[in-house]
C-alpha cells in the first residue's frame, strides 16, 4: 500500500485486521504467527517526514474506532 512506508498487517481472524505503518524496522516475517505483547516493529518515519505510528483496525475491510478494541487507560 503506497504512502504507508514499512507496513505490517496482522490478520486476527476472517473479520479483523490491524495495521501498523511507518515503521523503521520490521521484526517479523510475512506469514509468521505473532502473540499479544510481542514486539513486531520499531517506530520510525518511513513514508513520512517525522517519526510516527499509523495504527488502524479494520472489521470486514472497513476502518473502525480502535478505542473500542484497546484496553482502558
Amino acid at each position: 500500500m503506497l504512502g504507508y512506508g514499512n507496513l505490517i498487517i496482522v490478520n486476527h481472524n476472517e473479520h479483523y485486521l490491524s495495521a501498523y505503518a511507518h515503521n523503521r524496522k520490521i521484526l517479523v516475517q510475512e506469514g509468521e504467527d505473532v502473540k499479544a505483547g510481542q514486539v513486531i516493529a520499531e517506530l520510525g518515519n518511513s513514508g513520512t517526514d517525522r517519526p510516527k505510528l499509523h495504527f488502524e483496525i479494520r472489521k470486514n475491510g472497513n476502518p473502525v474506532d480502535p478505542a473500542h478494541y484497546l484496553p482502558a487507560r
